[in-house]
């Protein structure tokens, strides 16, 4: 294909075109323009023609004025009580300012972004107790403080608990961002980190898709509503699952992008402008995009505008200019801007300065904003965009108002307070007297504007936000009985994976709650033996399967259906993390409790998706995470980037995850069931459960009889060796415990020494029973010691601990081992490819070092001579000079 000409080689038919569009847009209107540009780029595309991408309109508002819809509400009451939260908002900042105790908080992000909350909150947000469910807001996370003065307006929050804004210690306090642990009847969703809402809010109004797709809810009538901010869309995050959302037609979907032009330092795009380039983004992934970039009083000026250089003028001024002008006055503004051009400057020659100054951005306008979202509303087949162009401070003049400092201030004098006061007409609730008082303003019981907040909200069915801490319905759950089949001992070896994969099968068979059970898979079914649940209970797909799949005279053949079961999410981990909180929180957004199962290579769970880990505990997700493929030398092969020896660590760290490491499948099916049991039985419990699950076939016993509780806790006696030299305790989990159960028989065939073999389930929970002992004996005294159940359980021989993770894994318990001494293997170090033996001999676990390991132990106490060991050095062919596996 030759060259793209990139001048003009025929200006007279070039004219012929254009005079052509404009024709028709003039006679047959816009939409019949835009449909013949689409044919004509589906005929250029067909022919080869390269087109260009990032297709962008002209710097203006995409609804023309002839087209908005009538405000449907009283502008002047709404303006009124906007006006009375926007102060109120910016007092709880202030008011916890001055109690100097550092706490921090945002006031002008609210400010700029006020009429957009207000315009929903008045028409369209419906409370989560409606009939069908209500809307879910997922609101910016820097915007709290206006919420809470929204709440406290309408009698929800006291003002004790807004004057405790950020002082949350004692009780008493509301959080600085969204965050439904800690506002567990309020907030329904944290948006902080950055970029969490965005991609959250997709797989969630995917999620109802799916309900609805199975017959499980009718979500037909419930809308997802994403408030966004434009620095934030430069988050990953924020933009990656956009065309996932237009492929799956989320109609039900709007994100609300406050287009202030600022990020936290600075302008978002100083050189050029975010709304065109966001526009350019959406429309290219599929998107409706509505652009809300000038307020009312423009209307008149681009009406008058017929040189069209005022559009120009528009098209061509960047951001870095634009936030300028706001920072400035009408003065500036008329020079700088509207006088680049004798056109522009005529158009506003008989208005004032303070005029000019006065006229709005689209995102501060009430009915722009209306317009849009009720396009958003009316738009079937794809999801919307709103982009409301707003100011940074918006009405905080002097003190912050479209300045790069505006998202760090916290505080006020008391000039910049009295300017936000008259600037909000409020002068005839607060007097200059009162103004450093910092008063919260109430309405009246007999005010209109009371009358109107309540009548709004009691149209759209009650109060947003708001969270159901617990579903209501009673579910029959499962009785360990049920999973027998993997209670007795397994006819042939297999993995603790597939052990998974028969006690899902058995879930998915259960009357009481198979329909409830949602597996999620990141495009590795096949992987993990799972593929036989595509023909069983199908690929959720919002188009069914309109193709003839390729194996589909297989069995176990690759189906898609509109009532799937099955959540495939493609190579998507962060999809997938989103899919399964969406489901895992489904007794609290829907009163439909929802089971997830969502299992991934463990490497790319914790470690890709850590924030949004963290934020399912404090969205109280509940569910299991189930990390395949674990442990350092368990996925011989893969190398590096794919061995796993350090979720169980990261996993720790979120104070509301329960992890396993189990062995066998008994194992998994206890603990299955005790999780399922504790998060939707009648304790309802706010838990989320993450097992490790093993690639490598072997040998699975019947469980012991009585050790359900030790599953459960962590730690039980798995089996004991005999012999009269001596006595050491080994502790291992998953695969490794194959290599110590050798080394215990090593032990007393070879050496006559003696071992208690224990399952070691979870180290964590053992940790964290452990130190919340100690915790409590400290603060308690003068009363009775309690004891950690892992000292109960251990003896005091040696302990010899053996993992295929780090050593921090099972170092965590030393403080409550009972033993003389404890050692602990584990496989510190980058992973790297190889077979599973060579791996285990270069990590140090394998039964080699479990044995060298116990004799040292041994030795240090004189029951063994030091000569004893380093035979066994020599007997295992270990290199005892060879480098430490943490630095090779």
């Amino acid at each position: 294909m030759s060259e793209p000409m990139n001048y003009d080689v025929d200006k007279q038919e070039t004219q012929e075109w254009l005079e052509s569009l404009a024709a028709v847009m003039q006679e047959d209107g816009l939409e019949r323009a835009q449909f013949l540009l689409e044919q004509m780029i589906s005929k250029a595309k067909h022919e080869g023609v390269d087109l260009p991408t990032g297709i962008t309109t002209n710097y203006i508002n995409t609804i023309a004025p002839k087209d908005e819809p009538a405000y449907p509400g009283d502008s002047s009451l709404e303006r009124r009580i906007r006006s009375i939260i926007r102060w109120n908002a910016i007092m709880i900042v202030l008011r916890a300012s001055k109690k100097d105790l550092d706490l921090g908080g945002h006031m002008a992000s609210y400010q700029s972004a006020a009429s957009f909350y207000e315009v929903g909150f008045n028409h369209f947000f419906r409370a989560p107790n409606a009939q069908d469910g209500g809307d879910l807001v997922y609101y910016q996370g820097h915007i709290s403080p206006g919420i809470y003065a929204r709440a406290f307006l309408e009698g929800r929050l006291s003002e004790e608990q807004l004057d405790n804004f950020r002082q949350e210690v004692d009780g008493k306090g509301i959080p600085s961002y969204p965050h439904p642990k800690l506002m567990p009847e309020f907030w329904q969703f944290p948006t902080v980190s950055m970029g969490l809402g965005p991609i959250s809010a997709i797989y969630q109004a995917r999620f109802l898709k799916y309900l609805d797709g199975r017959g499980m809810k009718d979500t037909s009538a419930q809308r997802v509503y994403a408030f966004l901010g434009d620095g934030e869309m430069d988050e990953p995050e924020s933009r990656g699952a956009l065309s996932f959302a237009a492929r799956e037609g989320l109609d039900n979907l709007c994100f609300l992008i406050n287009c202030n032009l600022q990020r936290l330092d600075g302008p978002v795009m100083g050189n050029g402008k975010i709304i065109q380039e966001l526009e350019g983004l959406f429309k290219g992934a599929g998107w409706n995009v509505v652009k809300v970039i000038w307020g009312n009083g423009w209307d008149k000026l681009l009406a008058k505008d017929t040189s069209g250089k005022l559009l120009q003028l528009m098209n061509e001024t960047v951001d870095g200019d634009y936030q300028t002008y706001k920072a400035k006055n009408g003065a500036y503004v008329r020079e700088h801007f509207f006088g680049r051009y004798p056109e522009t400057a005529a158009l506003v020659a008989d208005m004032t300065d303070d005029e000019i100054f006065a006229l709005q951005r689209g995102g501060h306008s009430s009915s722009k904003l209306y317009a849009a979202y009720m396009n958003a509303k009316n738009t079937k087949g794809k999801p919307t965009v709103i982009l409301a162009k707003t100011v940074k401070g918006y009405g905080m003049g002097g003190a912050a108002e479209g300045m790069n400092i505006a998202h760090q201030v916290k505080k006020m004098n008391a000039e910049h307070v009295r300017q936000l006061r008259d600037r909000l007409g409020l002068k005839d609730l607060v007097s200059d007297e009162q103004l450093m008082d910092l008063p919260y303003l109430k309405l009246d019981e007999s005010s209109p504007e009371y009358r109107y907040l309540h009548a709004r909200r009691e149209a759209l069915h009650g109060y947003t936000p708001q969270r159901l801490p617990n579903f209501t319905q009673e579910l029959a759950l499962p009785k360990l009985e049920s999973f027998q089949g993997l209670l007795d001992e397994q006819k042939r070896d297999i993995s603790t994976t597939m052990g998974f994969v028969r006690a899902l099968n058995i879930l998915l068979k259960d009357k009481g709650i198979g329909k409830n059970i949602v597996p999620i898979i990141a495009d590795e079914a096949r992987t993990f033996g799972m593929e036989g649940l595509f023909r069983q209970i199908g690929i959720y797909n919002p188009k069914g399967q309109t193709y003839t799949p390729q194996d589909r005279d297989v069995v176990s053949y690759y189906k898609e259906a509109t009532n799937g079961q099955v959540l495939q999410e493609g190579i998507n981990e962060l999809g997938a993390m989103s899919s399964w909180v969406a489901a895992a929180t489904s007794y609290s957004t829907n009163d439909l409790p929802m089971i997830p199962f969502y299992i991934y290579y463990s490497m790319f769970g914790f470690q890709r998706v850590g924030d949004m880990a963290w934020m399912a505990g404090d969205q109280q997700a509940r569910g299991f995470l189930l990390g395949a493929t674990a442990g350092r030398t368990t996925l011989n092969g893969e190398g590096l980037q794919h061995e796993d020896g350090h979720s169980h660590i990261m996993a720790g760290t979120i104070p509301n995850c329960i992890s396993y490491d189990p062995t066998f499948a008994y194992e998994v099916a206890v603990i299955m069931q005790d999780g399922i049991q504790r998060m939707y039985g009648p304790a309802q419990e706010n838990v989320f459960y993450y097992l490790t699950l093993m690639n490598e076939n072997y040998a699975q016993p019947a469980m012991p009889e009585g050790v359900e509780e030790g599953i459960r806790k962590g730690i039980y006696k798995l089996e004991s060796h005999a012999g009269d030299n001596g006595k050491v305790q080994l502790l291992s989990s998953g695969t490794i415990m194959m290599q110590v159960r050798e080394a215990a028989r090593i032990l007393s065939d070879d050496y006559g020494i003696g071992s208690d073999v224990f399952s070691v389930t979870s180290f964590n929970e053992l940790t964290r029973d452990g130190q919340d002992a100690e915790r409590w004996n400290m603060l308690h005294p003068s009363e009775q010691a309690r004891v950690p159940y892992v000292t109960t359980v251990l003896g005091d021989a040696p302990a010899i601990a053996a993992t295929d993770y780090m050593k921090n894994y099972a170092e965590q318990i030393r403080a409550f081992v009972p033993a003389q001494s404890y050692k602990v293997l584990g496989t510190d170090g980058f992973g790297r490819s190889d077979s599973r033996a060579n791996l285990r001999r270069h990590f140090e676990v394998d039964a080699g070092y479990v044995v060298v390991a116990a004799l040292s132990e041994l030795a240090k106490q004189g029951k063994l001579d030091t000569a004893v060991v380093t035979e066994a050095i020599a007997k295992f062919n270990i290199d005892a000079d060879k480098q430490n596996p943490l630095y090779a």
